[in-house]
């Protein structure tokens, strides 16, 4: 038995928004980047519950794109917070804004 399809969307719109609230509120890099992460796997979420329900492998498809953009996000994020932290010392985004330019 699977549960309904508002139900499914409804568990992919939570995850976006505490992946959005997440992104919005947290100064930490590392916290900042798996809040990405969340808004990513939301929409994954929703594009296999919308690919099972019309029958079409286009929505699972799509998720392994999505899912390489997550992983070279993650890759070059983490890169550039390493860099940062070895510059810097710091790792809360409202200190860096200094790097601007």
């Amino acid at each position: 038995m699977t549960p309904p399809l508002q139900q499914l969307l409804a568990l992919s719109a939570v995850l976006f928004a505490i992946g959005l609230i997440g992104v919005v509120t947290r100064r930490n890099i590392i916290m900042i980047l798996l809040s990405l992460e969340i808004l990513l796997n939301a929409a994954n979420l929703a594009f296999v519950i919308f690919s099972r329900s019309t029958g079409n492998l286009t929505g699972q498809l799509m998720v392994f794109f999505v899912m390489i953009v997550a992983a070279a996000e993650v890759t070059v994020g983490l890169a550039i917070a390493v860099v940062l932290v070895r510059t810097t010392g710091k790792v809360n985004a409202d200190e860096l804004r200094g790097l601007k330019g």
